[in-house]
């Protein structure tokens, strides 16, 4: 018997395959466990399920493989339905969440194979996380009903229950209605073609909410393509949708107000609901249900738009869903829900808490307004050795010196630093930073790094004694009197040059939230790689903010506007150098035209060594022209004087001519130390070698412009761990050394069968002999620290192993990733094999023969002392060296 709550449309011939639909749901419960066990599974596992299931194979006709991708959508809902708002509660964040369910989708077979009645009625469900990124922008909370015209499979309903709200289904599609009423049993499922919603469906149901993802150009008994299919079925439900409502749509990405074809349809939509929200989505978000075809994501509240032929711009394209929903949780403001019927329930809220703060920030700051913080309560005093005198170490535990904070926590691990520096104490500051309670209280925040913002704050403050002018290509810096009308000032800078463990991420986050919390809503933060991203991300996250504010630049070509109302710019010294070529201006006037020449906000110069080199000088080789980034680091400072930078680094500078980055810190040209010129600067302090490298230091720290701490290692004590080498490890240590002696005894044999030397001439080629010594030698090492390091690892693991069970935490230090060989190898795999990848980056190759690698290619030939083979070998096919 048909589930009642399957409701067939009036006139509609009755239909045969709840039956079909019942087994159906016994496949997705036997694929459940796949999915819950975490781990991705394959279309065998799907096809023993779907075949124990309908009592017959595929190949048998008892079931085809569109009816297989269903029972895997089921699956997804019924893991949702089952552990989906405990799994909301551990994520916490709307960017956690969506991750999560990312996860999930992964573990899903990619769906290869259409049949008929999907492609008749254009089948390709709402993946899990695109489903999640349109719940969060429907803004749906427990007092809402919400209608999905086509639910298909209830991807998008899910989320919708997720939220605490009550559900309205509609399906065309027999065989997908009767699984909704199977899968949402408590819900109304009706059977209407959802381009009519509003004609057909019942009239009590008033959705406060619609989500949709309507058929792109398929109508129900028209056998031909109809291009304004969506649109049709948006117009309908938007007549459905109760004033003040909310629809969201997943649409084509041609199905934009901006491409002239849709404009007026969409002009004409706004006559009744007013277009809040339209981004595109790339296509490949789409290949895990069967499609590589890119969409669009719209939103809509029905409430009238002032004028109708005006639209918001469009986000672009989202390359991945992560930016969709920034982008979403950025631009997609709170929408007014109804009062909650009486015993409802409060539910998770797909839109997570820190969305409303985001959203609630972002209308403040359009408004001008600060988010409200209180200013740090802090207390200075006076600061002597203790007992007049300091310790004989080298080290000194680090101590607040010149200032106390009511109610912040030590730093979670003791803190030291240099004699030197501890000899003096940083000034009495009287910056005052915006930090929230919850930080200070917590603990989030330690005291050291408190006292970190505080004094950025302090030297910010202010700015470098002394005016400039700078030309128009911010290269050059010239002192200009203070009555030149084109003069600047420079504001001035802070160095921290903590050492690892004390959380410099963490106080660069700290700097930049005091000044968010101050209205300063735009920063930037350079780093020496993009892969530091994550971790930029979860530093600000820590102190209570949200991820997806800090963005890669990488999303934004060269050239083009960068268009975020606020945020912090992510991007790399590397990015940073990319000069303007053809018509696209270079990186950094795409960031200096997105803060603006009067900005006064953050700057970060992360891992700030990496502008070593900034000024040129004279090296042991000669004259050694300015690195490009340290030239781009400078142009940056250059162009906005205002801009507050901050220089982090544990290692600053190894020589003090390294130090032509760090203009702001006033060492030269101004009044504030007594060197006219960096060339002065330099020779005062190489003639005074470290020592006057360190008196610098302590000098800084006095003058409030530097802090550098580091972890103590205060009662650390080490012990070998002695791994014992089994008979057969030596056997195979003994085995590999052989052929590495073949090749080493038979090497200056190949090198003359080559023409590289000659028995009677000497060496013929110098650099081929050398490089061709240079990758056995090292190639050898590579090797044997691989072998050596395999055969170590069981005495490692299970060394980890007693510790972990003792109580301890094991912290593995990995000296090399092995990257490059890794990105060899995957340049290596075809297109095609990308979405199950398997890659062998051991260094077997290092001792086969018949390697792609031509190096290795030219050992294996090595091997034979009297071989002519390489002969006719030129130089270049000899000095090929891998690295790893």
């Amino acid at each position: 018997m048909p589930n009642p709550s399957v409701c067939a449309a009036p006139g509609a011939a009755p239909f045969s395959v709840p039956s079909e639909a019942t087994r159906l749901l016994v496949a997705a419960e036997a694929i459940l466990p796949l999915l819950e066990a975490g781990n991705p599974f394959d279309t065998g596992q799907v096809r023993a399920a779907m075949t124990a299931a309908f009592g017959a194979s595929d190949a048998e006709g008892g079931w085809d493989w569109k009816t297989a991708y269903d029972a895997c959508e089921a699956a997804q809902v019924l893991l949702l339905r089952s552990y989906g708002r405990a799994l909301m509660t551990r994520a916490g964040s709307a960017p956690r969440r969506l991750m999560l369910w990312e996860q999930i989708a992964r573990r899903i077979p990619t769906q290869t194979r259409r049949s008929e009645a999907g492609q008749a009625y254009q089948q390709f469900s709402t993946p899990l996380p695109l489903a999640y990124v349109a719940a969060v922008a429907a803004s749906i909370g427990p007092a809402d009903l919400v209608l999905e015209p086509s639910a298909g499979t209830g991807m998008l309903a899910s989320h919708a229950e997720l939220a605490g709200a009550r559900l309205a289904l509609n399906e065309l599609e027999p065989r997908r209605a009767a699984i909704l009423g199977h899968l949402f049993p408590s819900s109304q499922v009706s059977r209407h073609d959802g381009a009519a919603i509003d004609d057909r469906l019942d009239g009590a149901v008033v959705p406060d909410v619609i989500l949709m993802n309507p058929p792109f150009s398929a109508v129900a008994n028209v056998d031909r393509a109809m291009k304004d299919a969506a649109i049709r079925h948006i117009r309908s439900a938007l007549a459905r949708l109760r004033p003040g409502g909310r629809l969201v749509a997943i649409v084509g990405a041609n199905c934009a107000p901006e491409v002239p074809a849709w404009r007026e349809a969409f002009t004409g939509l706004q006559a009744e609901a007013r277009l809040i929200f339209s981004a595109a989505i790339a296509g490949k978000l789409y290949a895990k249900h069967g499609t590589t075809t890119p969409t669009r994501l719209l939103v809509f509240d029905k409430l009238a738009a002032v004028d109708p032929s005006s639209f918001p711009a469009s986000r672009g394209e989202a390359a991945d869903l992560a930016t969709l929903l920034g982008w979403v949780i950025a631009d997609v403001p709170p929408r007014s829900t109804p009062t909650p019927p009486p015993g409802a329930t409060a539910a998770h809220p797909v839109a997570a808490p820190e969305r409303t703060r985001t959203v609630a920030t972002e209308r403040q700051a359009r408004a001008g307004v600060a988010e409200v913080a209180p200013e740090l309560d802090y207390h200075c005093r006076d600061w002597s050795a203790a007992d007049g005198v300091l310790g004989d170490g080298i080290y000194e535990p680090y101590v607040l010196q010149s200032l106390s904070i009511p109610h912040a926590r030590p730093h979670p691990t003791a803190l030291v630093q240099s004699a030197a520096m501890a000899s003096v104490a940083p000034p009495k500051p009287g910056y005052r930073p915006h930090l929230p309670t919850s930080l200070i209280a917590d603990g989030i925040l330690s005291d050291a790094q408190i006292e970190s913002i505080i004094y950025a704050g302090e030297a910010h403050s202010g700015h470098i004694t002394g005016s400039w002018t700078v030309d128009e290509t911010w290269d050059v810096v010239t002192a200009a009197s203070d009555d030149n009308e084109e003069a600047v000032q420079f504001r001035r800078g802070w160095f921290l040059g903590d050492g690892t463990g004390a959380g410099k991420g963490r106080q660069v986050a700290g700097i930049i939230l005091d000044n968010w919390l101050k209205g300063r809503r735009r920063a930037v933060w350079l780093s020496v790689s993009d892969r530091l991203l994550e971790d930029a991300q979860r530093d600000w996250t820590a102190l209570g903010r949200e991820r997806l504010l800090v963005t890669p630049l990488s999303r934004y070509r060269q050239g083009t506007p960068i268009k975020l109302a606020e945020g912090i710019l992510f991007t790399t010294y590397a990015t940073l150098r990319s000069q303007a070529r053809d018509t696209k201006a270079s990186r950094i006037e795409q960031i200096v035209g997105w803060l603006g020449r009067d900005f006064d906000g953050v700057i970060i110069f992360d891992e700030a060594h990496a502008m070593a080199n900034a000024a040129g000088g004279k090296g042991t080789r000669g004259e050694a022209k300015p690195s490009q980034q340290g030239r781009a680091g400078l142009r940056l400072q250059h162009a906005l004087p205002d801009a507050r930078i901050v220089y982090v680094s544990a290692t600053g500078a190894t020589t003090v001519q390294n130090l032509a980055y760090a203009q702001r810190l006033g060492l030269w040209g101004g009044g504030d130390f007594p060197f006219a010129t960096r060339g002065e600067f330099v020779a005062a302090i190489e003639e005074g070698g470290v020592a006057a490298m360190e008196v610098l230091a302590r000098d800084l720290k006095a003058l409030g412009l530097y802090a550098a701490r580091s972890l103590s290692f205060d009662g650390v004590e080490y012990e070998l761990l002695e791994h014992a080498l089994t008979d057969e490890q030596r056997r195979i240590y003994d085995s590999y050394a052989g052929a590495f002696q073949v090749i080493h005894n038979n090497l200056d044999a190949a090198m003359e069968a080559a023409g590289v030397t000659s028995s009677l001439h000497g060496t013929l080629n110098p650099q081929a002999k050398s490089a061709a010594r240079s990758a056995f030698e090292s190639t050898k090492q590579r090797f044997f620290n691989h072998l050596i390091t395999a055969m170590q690892t069981p005495s490692t693991i299970a060394s980890i192993a007693r510790d972990l069970e003792d109580g301890h935490a094991a912290v593995v230090q990995i000296v090399s990733t092995g990257e490059a060989l890794q990105e060899r190898r995957l340049a290596e795999i075809p297109t095609e094999e990308w979405d199950d990848v398997s890659v062998d980056i051991t260094p077997r190759e290092y001792v086969l023969s018949g390697s792609p690698d031509k190096t290795y290619s030219l050992q294996s030939r090595f091997m034979s002392s009297g071989s002519r083979a390489g002969a006719g070998l030129r130089d270049e096919d000899i000095v090929s060296t891998p690295d790893n």
